[in-house]
């Protein structure tokens, strides 16, 4: 293993005087580099201990150690180290218990982790150690086969590939999987047509064309929210039901989603395990020739929310635990809110009923903004808008580092969606927030309209698009076509209950005039107003939420302003003096 005997060597003399078991509090407090190198250091140790290593709850203490370190960081520098170990445990826990389950078990962290972290030093070993377990206790032979044909084609130049040739040779047929993969035709004789190519599922089912498939399911959790997303490679129709508890049977709360004329794709695991406070696992299989069942079991549940999106098609489910601020909201706010005079002076109004409503908001749904996650939009494969030599996803990094900056000075915590050119899908983005439990999410964009005379700062909150120029936008920034903009309608209303509208709505005023006031000190800036409109990256925000396209690339004067670092710090501070007011603000009126 990569790096494993520096490792040892660096924290053995550190990790000798350390407990087999930390106490709750010290694990908590320490680093998630100490957290895993604690919970390395008891792998070994349990591992090299065979009296100790054949207990079952042995290992799931250093399961649960792994498990820490991944929830705490899911996209951490340590996150598919400690997929890695997961997996390394469940097959060390399959050894001595002889259970395919744990092998299984194994197989999944391995298959997370590979998917996940592509581009990981660690993610080749992940796929060798999946082809071994598969080989040699699952009898997996084809898969096992698929797997280390994976290595050859796709990481040629990793420490695994000499190891992968030599067990595929031994395993034999490994030709036709590394001409698969490589999108190699196989010679066809001369005198007979080539067979039309069959689709095939893990289930074994011929696939007719008019078939979807289920290709992967991920997710984004944390204790009190998780976001669950299946990817389709094309759309379908689905259906979906909570079913109650039996515990005579010991079953939970099961939610399970139906996918019509859909088989499971290659791949997709058939179990996988979260035991993150609100899920236990999410299990895929074949309900019957026609339909992929996807089952969510709860270890706790009190809301949850499905809807669909599009290009590529994908299905969201997201969760709420009792203690998340979306069910105590749903739950404890007054239906119906006295009618009381404010003394709030100026142009920007919380726009609630009453103070007893504004005090509940601060006090009991945490409306003091302490946390703001910047979210650059587009990036990677998806550049956004392009005009002049100027593309959308470079100006959207640029101006949020300089606007978290700006905010970190006023004392707040910045978070962001990404740092570097990268690419993250739109629902990853708000569910990032939510997990980590932001107080305000901003997503940056900058707008195109084919007439290059518009121009202009409008910024958007979610709710229905009412107007022409809304649809459009929000078209192009969920990357769909303007006529499935009103399909969205429907998931809108449900989504409503949940979602903080009013409270963002506030937000998105407040910013555009102190934005607008702030850059009218120096250049001419058209008011386009604060709109609404249904864009994907907002929806599901537990968070006020607000959607600011800082101009229009198509416009010559406007993406020459773009460029400038000047300009750009102007923009930043309106926003950032509009947050202040924001906060200032609601705090102000609850307490009076």
């Amino acid at each position: 293993m990569k790096n494993i005997n520096k490792l040892a060597l660096f924290s053995a003399g550190l990790l000798l005087c350390i407990l087999f078991l930390s106490p709750a509090g010290t694990v908590q407090a320490a680093s998630t580099s100490a957290l895993f190198n604690r919970a390395y250091q008891n792998f070994h140790t349990l591992k090299d201990n065979r009296s100790k290593a054949k207990y079952r709850s042995n290992w799931r203490k250093v399961e649960n150690q792994f498990a820490a370190i991944y929830r705490k960081s899911p996209s951490g520098a340590y996150a598919p180290k400690a997929l890695y170990y997961l997996g390394r445990t469940y097959e060390e826990l399959g050894r001595h218990s002889g259970l395919k389950s744990d092998f299984r078990k194994a197989v999944d962290y391995y298959s997370r982790c590979a998917t996940r972290f592509t581009k990981h030093g660690w993610t080749d070993d992940c796929i060798y150690r999946r082809a071994q377990v598969r080989y040699q206790r699952l009898n997996e032979w084809t898969n096992a086969r698929r797997d280390l044909a994976i290595i050859i084609v796709k990481y040629p130049q990793s420490d695994m590939a000499p190891k992968a040739k030599t067990l595929l040779k031994k395993l034999g047929d490994g030709e036709r999987f590394i001409a698969e993969l490589s999108g190699k035709k196989i010679a066809q004789s001369p005198r007979k047509k080539a067979p039309k190519p069959v689709v095939r599922s893990n289930n074994g089912h011929k696939d007719p064309p008019n078939f979807q498939h289920l290709d992967n399911i991920r997710y984004t959790s944390s204790n009190e929210y998780t976001r669950v997303v299946l990817e389709m490679d094309g759309k379908t129709s689905f259906r979906y039901k909570m079913l109650q508890p039996a515990p005579e049977h010991n079953r939970p709360h099961r939610l399970y989603i139906d996918l019509n004329s859909t088989h499971l794709g290659n791949g997709v695991a058939r179990a996988t395990s979260v035991s993150d406070g609100i899920l236990k696992q999410i299990r895929s299989g074949q309900k019957d020739k026609q339909t992929t069942r996807v089952v969510l079991d709860f270890l706790t549940m009190q809301d949850y929310k499905v809807f669909p999106l599009e290009n590529p098609f994908r299905i969201v489910i997201d969760v709420y635990s009792p203690d998340s601020p979306q069910v105590q909201a749903k739950a404890a706010t007054p239906r119906k809110a006295p009618r009381a005079k404010t003394n709030v002076k100026g142009k920007f109004k919380p726009s609630y009923k009453s103070k007893q409503m504004a005090q509940y908001l601060v006090e009991q749904l945490g409306l003091t903004i302490k946390t703001i996650m910047i979210d650059p939009g587009h990036g990677g494969k998806d550049p956004g808008a392009r005009a002049y030599k100027l593309r959308e996803k470079d100006v959207n990094l640029r101006f949020a580092k300089i606007l978290g900056n700006l905010l970190k000075e006023k004392g707040f915590n910045i978070l962001y969606t990404r740092t570097t050119d990268k690419f993250i899908a739109l629902e990853e983005r708000t569910a990032m927030a939510n997990v980590k439990k932001a107080d305000m999410f901003i997503s940056i964009h900058c707008n195109a309209h084919r007439n290059k005379k518009i121009n202009g700062l409008e910024i958007y909150t979610l709710n229905l698009a009412k107007t022409k120029a809304a649809v459009r936008v929000a078209a192009r920034e969920n990357a769909v076509d303007p006529r499935s903009i009103s399909d969205l309608q429907f998931i809108l209303a449900d989504l409503a209950v949940n979602s903080k509208m009013k409270e963002s709505r506030d937000l998105a005023k407040g910013v555009q005039a102190q934005t607008l006031r702030e850059v009218r000190r120096k250049w001419k800036l058209k008011d386009m107003g604060v709109r609404e409109a249904p864009f994907y990256v907002l929806m599901g925000a537990t968070m006020p939420s607000i959607l600011v396209e800082l101009g229009y690339l198509t416009n010559y004067t406007e993406n020459t302003r773009l460029k400038s670092e000047t300009y750009l710090k102007y923009l930043a501070r309106g926003i950032a003096k509009g947050v202040l007011a924001y906060k200032q603000q609601i705090e102000r009126y609850a307490m009076k």
